[in-house]
């Protein structure tokens, strides 16, 4: 037996299997789509994360944008640096507590997150064409099971996430 029919007779009892591939298939499309459509605009996907984040939580510290993206500090600094570089954001130190700034967006930066929102929602209506309401109901219905069962896992103690191996 080849490897692809291996493949494929593992699929058969274990649909599971197919369904994860499926989403990571997804997953990459979805993301190299985005990609495709953000390098147009100069800024990286994660930048645009980032900005969309800012724009949506004016004065963010840089603890709260690495505590929501579940990544380090240090890798929102390198990132927010490149983006105050770009013109995209300034920082100014927090009134209340001069060991934080407070990230805004410039207008560049505002100029950008108005693109962004613009491409998301294109990539978001063309990737659920031809889906009804009913199709919307079952398809949460399915990722919310599937969710709880990621969570009833993660819920064991021996098992860290990225963000408690950080801390």
């Amino acid at each position: 037996m080849n490897p692809l029919e291996k493949a494929r007779e593992q699929e058969e009892e274990n649909p599971g299997r197919s369904c994860i591939w499926k989403y990571m298939e997804i997953t990459r499309m979805h993301r190299s789509i985005l990609e495709r459509k953000f390098s147009q605009t100069g800024v990286y996907r994660s930048q645009h994360q980032l900005l969309m984040y800012i724009a949506k939580h004016p004065k963010a510290s840089q603890k709260e944008i690495a505590g929501q993206h579940k990544i380090s500090t240090a890798a929102v600094a390198v990132s927010l640096k490149k983006l105050e570089k770009g013109g995209y954001i300034r920082r100014a130190v927090d009134e209340k507590d001069n060991r934080y700034n407070q990230i805004h967006l410039t207008p560049k930066g505002q100029e950008i997150v108005e693109t962004s929102q613009l491409i998301f929602g294109e990539v978001e209506k063309a990737m659920f064409e031809g889906f009804s309401k009913k199709d919307f109901d079952r398809l949460t219905k399915y990722l919310d099971r599937i969710s709880g069962n990621l969570e009833q896992i993660l819920r064991d103690p021996d098992i860290k996430t990225e963000r408690e191996e950080l801390t």
